[in-house]
């Protein structure tokens, strides 16, 4: 279910784009660009580069400049700052690992898509009140896995899902077989020692395996 990548992307784009949203830590910006090829190679667009290291924006913004068949998001997001530096570097999408009314609000500020995190029934009305329907389940396997989100189905009925943190190939499709997952994140397309060894080739592997994942319609 491609979208097209001009405009502002709603978060439900960037959610249905592909099956996997690669959550990818990047400590060399050098690593930043064949990374991005290789993902959007292997048919997944939708690229969140978390804040975790000293290198993160100078990554975004080198993708955002250099691969134009990829859309850079912020990861980590966790204060109004992260999302101006983020939006500043190009992303165009947010991801956060919690939830609070200053990050959605500097979010829309600088025009970022928001996948606000949540671990709880009480952080999903915080979230639902703020306007947000696309929500990242985090940290998933350790909240409580597809089992939760079976349960949130029937009071959150009209909210998509993100599962992250736990999420690998071998239980991606659990998660995805689930009508409230819209996709899921995950950091096992790019693997710290591929990227250590500038193995774009295998990058690319992952990415077009991940992308073939079936999704419930």
């Amino acid at each position: 279910m491609a979208v097209n990548l001009k405009g502002r992307l709603t978060a439900l784009q960037v959610m249905q784009d592909a099956p996997v949203i690669p959550v990818i830590v990047l400590t060399d910006v050098a690593h930043a660009v064949p990374t991005a090829r290789a993902l959007v190679a292997g048919g997944i667009r939708m690229l969140e580069v978390t804040l975790r290291t000293p290198q993160a924006l100078a990554c975004m913004e080198a993708i955002a400049k250099e691969v134009p068949g990829a859309v850079v998001g912020a990861g980590t997001v966790r204060s109004a700052a992260d999302a101006a530096a983020a939006a500043k570097a190009g992303a165009r999408f947010a991801v956060s690992p919690g939830y609070t009314k200053t990050v959605g609000q500097a979010c829309r500020d600088h025009g970022l898509s928001l996948l606000p995190g949540v671990a709880t029934g009480s952080e999903i009305m915080m979230a639902q009140e703020d306007g947000y329907t696309e929500l990242k389940f985090f940290p998933a396997m350790q909240a409580g896995g597809p089992a939760m989100l079976k349960a949130w189905s029937g009071p959150f009925f009209d909210l998509k899902f993100c599962p992250t943190g736990g999420v690998t190939a071998a239980n991606a499709q659990d998660f995805l077989s689930l009508p409230n997952v819209a996709c899921v994140g995950g950091s096992w397309l790019v693997p710290a020692d591929a990227l250590a060894q500038g193995d774009w080739a295998r990058i690319e592997v992952l990415a077009r395996a991940a992308s073939q994942i079936q999704r419930k319609p």
